[in-house]
């Protein structure tokens, strides 16, 4: 398969300053360094394995110094295979409006390339609650449909490794919605790519406004963080799974991205 480089992305301009309301607290405090230039980026999918779903929805949205949204794109693809009933509960798009009006898979794949590469390129840190889902997700896809994927991402910021490391007894849930509760974050349409991306910007700003003394790092150092904190997590969760349900159990590591099966 031939692998191609994508062109220069450009993004659409914003928008309507309404559709996501931002904390009065986000406007003014000081952030750490890695927190001030700011991109989000959701998919949503066919299923949950990183390897064999394809993408539906997608958002990629630059956020202003204050956090609101300032230029954005959102893509709808037609992934050419069926979308399960269960994916369509979550994000509403069936197989059947997919097909009508979603872009060709290799294009939208390779626009959203494009527009992380773009952002990365213009020193913005890349928000993905739970980065390994959908940045493995896009790279498997990238390969798929011939098109070159982003190699070590960085610098990325997941609010879920850095809430469960700089928080790690609280209890309950740690899903974007959970915590966007927890941070005073608005998050009305959970499971549209849009808003979850650009929730998912909002709770990692609050973070860094709420624990700016533990997490002053540049935007690298805080990279390099995660992976250590990812890893460690890792351990915990495969040692209780085989504490308490399966003796053989292993967790599947790598952050931000997920390395392909030997």
């Amino acid at each position: 398969m031939t692998i191609v480089e994508v062109p220069l992305f450009e993004f659409d301009t914003l928008v309507d300053p309404a559709v996501d309301e931002v904390p009065d607290a986000r406007l003014t405090a000081p952030l750490p360094a890695w927190a001030a230039r700011l991109a989000v980026f959701d998919l949503e999918t066919t299923g949950i394995d990183v390897d064999t779903s394809r993408v539906v929805t997608a958002n990629v949205t630059l956020l202003d110094d204050a956090g609101a949204p300032a230029r954005r794109h959102d893509w709808l693809a037609d992934p050419g295979v069926e979308i399960p009933e269960q994916a369509t509960a979550v994000h509403g798009v069936t197989t059947e409006r997919a097909r009508a009006e979603g872009r060709p898979a290799a294009e939208v794949v390779g626009e959203i390339v494009a527009a992380l590469r773009a952002a990365f390129d213009d020193g913005y840190s890349l928000v993905v609650y739970n980065a390994p889902y959908d940045l493995t997700l896009l790279h498997r896809e990238a390969l798929r449909h011939g098109v070159a994927p982003l190699e070590g991402p960085l610098p990325v910021v997941d609010p879920l490794v850095i809430d469960k490391q700089i928080d790690r007894y609280r209890k309950g849930k740690r899903t974007l919605t959970a915590s966007a509760e927890h941070y005073g974050v608005s998050l009305t349409d959970a499971h549209d790519a849009g808003a979850d991306a650009i929730a998912a910007g909002l709770v990692a700003r609050a973070i860094a406004v709420q624990y700016s003394a533990e997490l002053d790092l540049s935007p690298t150092e805080l990279h390099e963080q995660q992976i250590a904190w990812h890893d460690a997590q890792c351990d915990s969760f495969e040692d209780y799974m085989r504490r308490v349900r399966d003796p053989s159990f292993t967790a599947r590591r790598g952050w931000p991205e997920v390395p392909l099966r030997a």
